[in-house]
Parts: C-alpha cells; sequence; structure tokens
C-alpha cells in the first residue's frame, strides 16, 4: 500500500448559495474555504465527491 496514488484539490468557489449537500461534501472532503487545500487518497468514493463539487474545487496535483 505504500504506492497509494494521492490527489491534491483546492477549493476555488464559495458554498454559499449552494444545497446543503454541496457544503456537506466540500466538509467531507477537508474543504471550508476558498484556496484551502486538501490531500486525499486517489479512491472512486473521492473522485465522486470531487465530481459532485467539480464547480467548486479544482485537482492541483496527482501524483
Amino acid at each position: 500500500m505504500a504506492n497509494e496514488k494521492t490527489l491534491v484539490i483546492e477549493q476555488i468557489a464559495s458554498p454559499i448559495r449552494r444545497p446543503v449537500d454541496q457544503r456537506a461534501t466540500l466538509i467531507g472532503l477537508g474543504l471550508n474555504r476558498i484556496r484551502r487545500r486538501s490531500t486525499l487518497q486517489d479512491t472512486p468514493a473521492v473522485r465522486g465527491m470531487i465530481a459532485k463539487v467539480a464547480h467548486l474545487v479544482r485537482v492541483v496535483d496527482e501524483a
């Protein structure tokens, strides 16, 4: 498991005036402020969460 891929994602937009589930997804990704970054493992679940809030985040680095 030492070769686990990781993703660095950055929040680029505010969750104000967004549905509650999108806000909860951002918190689940470890984000809650614009320009905050979070490093997560590259799993299908995380990819799905990123897809759900793709308009609010961007993938900075895929290592």
